[in-house]
């Protein structure tokens, strides 16, 4: 079977001034990009890779690249948010594992696994809790139902379930339909109900607003068969003024009589990670506020002490996660040293002014301090992936830089023998060797930094070959604190893996590409937000991207292009709507009308009604009439993310049109928010890199030179 492609072009026809816009559509074959774009596309993915919990195994397994669109358009059942197989009623859209073998970590023997079905299509594979298995399905429990979660207890014995029921909604997906929390034996039988939930349709608006039911209900880890879950004490309302806002509760086997109180927290209660007895690390906070605080919990005591406390967008305070061990009842708990007075701290990413530099620490839980045991050395980068034993400190990390493809090392701190490199994946990219990549650093007009990733072609000089035509990749995020919005985030010494939706294979054509160009939006008062000034600020920001990329000469600001995928292409048209720096725009996914976002958008809790003046300012739609500089709209025909239905592409495609700009729209069959399939992809690299070279890559003024060479 051949899908074909649906393009809206710049062809349309307008058959009254006064009556809806109609789409002139397009029925063309798929195209594929040059042919250095489509190899980087079609590579073989590199293997995934877990360990078991002793740390002797490693489980490898390969996954299908991107399935066909005739693989996308076998039949599914779109049901209240979800998508279903009806052949087998599993989730449809399954990134299958085609391979799988397995590495012992000691002596670095890799063996094969025979007798495997062909070809293969695995789903989700798991080790067993003794480590001798992997296991795909095990014994059949429980009783026929809607189930939308089911928690084995630590001790194996009871089932916490929660299943839907009716009415269900049209308005929430199956995630808030009514349901009922139980605890139930293996065979299903219902020992005790613990909650009936209400429609999440009676949600209150708003961030850390949250429904005046129980939630959160899950199993305490340390401990054989106990349920936890909290409450809200301010009605469900963060405005209202009170003490605590959450009390979190548990109920023990067998079961009966009412929950008992743990503790009760000051912000939004947000989970447990549980230790022993004595010790737990609650985590509560304010999304709004974009702050979070962790504090130690002494189950035996009920004692709450506070640890930390910091700004969610702070990447350089972000202490990393606790180390984890396995207990008697198979169950990851927090793993405490030196007497159960420290904990070990594991930081993948460790952003700091030097640029990302991960890291593992001790944290002392009576004096709080952190003493850091290792950090990647400066100049590569290499994260802790498993603490093998953490008495011996003995790790798995995972090392690469700029041109070596990320593997796996043995590393022993104590010991300080040589590191070993356990497995040796190959660059799977040899098209982009020599291609430059630095992370470059400048300042806003009114100071804030910004860094971005910059690309430039294999052989490339900026003396002799001169500035290049440019494409700024970006996504916009929100700060209430302008010095974390100039913190640096990310690593030039990461190798570059590619997926669907990079902006890097123009680098291959010939194009300066500026990835993960910081677009910040800082709150500019006590008492104003970030979106107050969100045109004002993208401005700011597109500004000084393109101005330093013309002074250090090796981006045309008379070429330049800008693009985004879902919010990141909301920020395309809205920079497109407001200035005129670019000569082209790419913009997939987004949604373009805030009024149909009307109970708020990304990070913004404000509705439609309290604001309606923010909601047209802030949408390129209202602004589309302005929109002169050639923009290409992509949309996958079934993306079911609630924010940017496709309906948001096709009314701007008819807006800028019918106001006499230059715009295209393509809409890939049988995609969803994120695009799969093989065709389509290749198809939508095309449409860009066509996009580029038609508007972007010649300008008037270079009209008749030559362009530099890929």
């Amino acid at each position: 079977m051949m899908t074909r492609l649906l393009l809206s072009t710049i062809t349309c026809f307008l058959f009254l001034a006064s009556a809806p816009l109609l789409l002139a559509q397009e029925d063309i074959a798929y195209k594929v990009p040059p042919k250095a774009i489509s190899d980087l596309l079609l590579a073989k993915p590199t293997p995934n890779v877990s360990v078991d919990e002793k740390g002797t195994w490693m489980l490898l397994t390969e996954n299908n690249s991107y399935p066909s669109v005739e693989e996308l358009a076998q039949p599914e059942l779109r049901i209240a948010g979800l998508r279903i197989n009806p052949k087998n009623y599993a989730p449809s859209r399954q990134n299958f594992i085609n391979n799988l073998y397995l590495k012992n970590i000691a002596t670095g023997k890799e063996l094969k696994i025979l007798g495997l079905p062909t070809p293969l299509y695995a789903g989700n594979v798991s080790w067993s809790p003794n480590d001798k298995k992997i296991n795909g399905v095990e014994t059949k429990i429980g009783q026929p139902a809607i189930y939308s979660s089911i928690q084995v207890s630590p001790d194996k014995k009871y089932l916490l379930t929660e299943t839907l029921k009716k009415p269900f909604s049209y308005l929430v997906t199956a995630r808030g339909f009514p349901s009922t929390v139980a605890i139930t034996d293996l065979t299903g039988k219902v020992i005790n109900t613990l909650a009936d939930l209400p429609s999440a349709e009676a949600r209150p608006s708003g961030r850390d607003n949250v429904q005046y039911v129980p939630r959160g209900f899950e199993w305490r880890d340390d401990e054989a068969a106990t349920v936890i879950w909290c409450m809200p004490l301010d009605s469900g309302l963060i405005k209202k003024n009170v003490e605590f806002h959450d009390a979190v509760y548990a109920l023990s086997a067998p079961f009966t009589g009412e929950g008992k109180e743990l503790f009760k927290t000051q912000l939004r209660y947000y989970g447990t990670n549980w230790g022993n007895a004595t010790l737990a690390l609650v985590t509560e906070g304010l999304s709004g506020k974009q702050m979070t605080r962790t504090n130690r919990y002494n189950p035996s005591t009920g004692e709450v002490t506070k640890l930390m406390e910091r700004n969610t967008t702070d990447a350089y305070s972000d202490p990393g996660n606790p180390v984890t061990e396995t207990n008697q009842y198979h169950r990851r708990v927090i793993k405490t040293i030196d007497n159960g007075t420290k904990i070990l701290m594991n930081n993948t990413t460790g952003a700091s002014s030097k640029g990302d530099l991960p890291f593992l620490a001790t944290f002392d839980l009576n004096t709080k301090k952190t003493e850091i045991l290792w950090r990647c050395p400066e100049g590569s980068f290499e994260a802790v992936t498993r603490v093998l034993d953490a008495d011996k400190l003995t790790l798995l990390t995972r090392r690469e830089n700029e041109t070596t493809m990320p593997n796996y090392w043995l590393k022993d701190l104590k010991l300080r023998i040589a590191d070993r490199q356990i497995t040796n994946f190959a660059n799977p990219y040899p098209q982009l060797e020599g291609v430059s990549k630095q992370k470059i650093s400048y300042k806003r007009a009114d100071g804030v930094d910004l860094t971005g990733d910059l690309y430039l072609p294999k052989g490339y000089d900026a003396k002799r070959d001169g500035p290049l035509p440019t494409l700024i990749w970006a996504y916009p995020r929100e700060f209430n604190s302008a010095a974390d919005a100039a913190q640096i985030r990310g690593s030039e010494h990461r190798f570059t893996l590619l997926n669907w939706g990079s902006p890097i294979y123009y680098v291959t054509q010939g194009y300066a590409v500026l990835n993960n160009a910081e677009m910040p939006i800082v709150a500019t008062g006590a008492d104003k937000k970030p979106n107050d000034d969100f045109i004002a600020q993208l401005k700011l920001n597109a500004e000084a991207a393109v101005g330093k990329l013309s002074d250090m000469g090796v981006g045309d600001k008379n070429r330049m292009a800008v693009g985004g995928h879902s919010y990141g292409a909301f920020m395309t048209a809205n920079l497109l709507a407001h200035t005129n720096l670019f000569k082209g725009g790419i913009a997939r996914s987004g949604a373009y009308n805030r009024t149909l976002t009307p109970f708020g958008f990304q990070n913004e809790d404000r509705t439609y009604w309290q604001d309606p003046d923010l909601y047209h300012d802030m949408s390129p739609f209202s602004f589309a009439d302005k929109i002169k500089t050639p923009i290409l709209l992509i949309h996958g025909e079934a993306d079911n993310n609630t924010g940017t239905f496709p309906i948001q592409s096709e009314r701007m495609f008819n807006a800028i049109k019918g106001n006499g700009g230059t715009v295209k729209y393509v809409s890939l069959p049988h995609e969803s928010h994120g695009y799969a399939g093989r065709e389509n992809i290749l198809h939508m690299l095309q449409e860009q890199f066509s996009w580029l070279e038609k508007y972007v890559k010649t300008s008037p003024a270079e009209a008749g030179k030559a362009s530099p060479k890929p």
